[in-house]
């Protein structure tokens, strides 16, 4: 049950960050097994002003740069990990066209106890 938090600079279409939304989905059920309609993504934008970058470990990002920062429970392997990155990237560039170069993701792990999808109850606790 990955939940999904992607930033962006403000000024692209609806149309282009669904399919940001929809390439991370089908990356998440191919890499990590994400179960049907198990989908938990926002999606913030921010001004030019408000967005800073830099190259940082020699990759040459642009505007387009989307950070993706998602959290899972601690049970994904590191192989897990490898081959979500790849799919992401490869899915991306597909949809909505983004260069690998501007795809930035970050994975947290949390035990399963900090978990509540609702009703105020630890249900993998």
């Amino acid at each position: 049950m990955p939940i999904t938090a992607i930033s962006l600079r403000a000024g692209k279409s609806e149309a282009y960050r669904q399919a940001i939304m929809d390439s991370l989905y089908a990356a998440l059920r191919e890499a990590l097994d994400v179960p049907d309609d198990d989908q938990f993504m926002t999606i913030t934008e921010h001004e030019a002003a408000n967005f800073r970058y830099g190259a940082a470990f020699g990759v040459a990002r642009s505007d387009d740069l989307v950070y993706i920062r998602i959290t899972v429970f601690a049970t994904r392997t590191a192989a897990h990990k490898k081959a979500l990155f790849r799919s992401l990237a490869d899915r991306l560039a597909e949809s909505p066209g983004l260069r690998p170069e501007d795809v930035f993701v970050t994975i947290l792990d949390a035990p399963a106890e900090n978990w509540s999808v609702g009703h105020g109850l630890a249900q993998f606790a």
